[in-house]
């Protein structure tokens, strides 16, 4: 079982900055820090794609090239939470943002997981 809650979206000026945070819960999360998690952003009629992972240790981290620079992920493995830091934000980093694991599909087959929160709306205006 696996349960992600996103939390810290808004409605921000460019420029502006915004920490979302990921709650994770359930049955496979009672081992959190062994897996790889990630943050995923759908804009209006795109399809979903990954922003942002985070090894289980924290200790590597990797970004799209688009949001390099600005963006931070970080996780608490304690607190069983992944956050991202969004700085300098652009228009064009409206979207849904959500957290999950970092390879979706190799989770699918392992675990059978097909889940997705709700994820968090984040606004950039112009």
């Amino acid at each position: 079982q696996v349960q992600l809650v996103e939390s810290g979206g808004g409605v921000v000026q460019a420029g502006g900055s915004l920490r979302l945070s990921c709650a994770a819960s359930g049955h496979t999360f009672k081992n959190f820090s062994i897996y790889n998690m990630g943050w995923f952003r759908q804009a209006p009629g795109e399809e979903r794609v990954f922003v942002a992972g985070i090894s289980g240790s924290g200790r590597r981290t990797r970004t799209v090239d688009s949001v390099k620079g600005r963006f931070s992920i970080s996780r608490d493995n304690v607190q069983k939470m992944v956050f991202l830091q969004m700085n300098n934000l652009k228009p064009e980093d409206t979207a849904v943002y959500y957290c999950n694991f970092e390879n979706v599909r190799l989770a699918k087959v392992f675990i059978s997981n097909d889940y997705w929160g709700q994820g968090t709306q984040v606004t950039v205006s112009s």
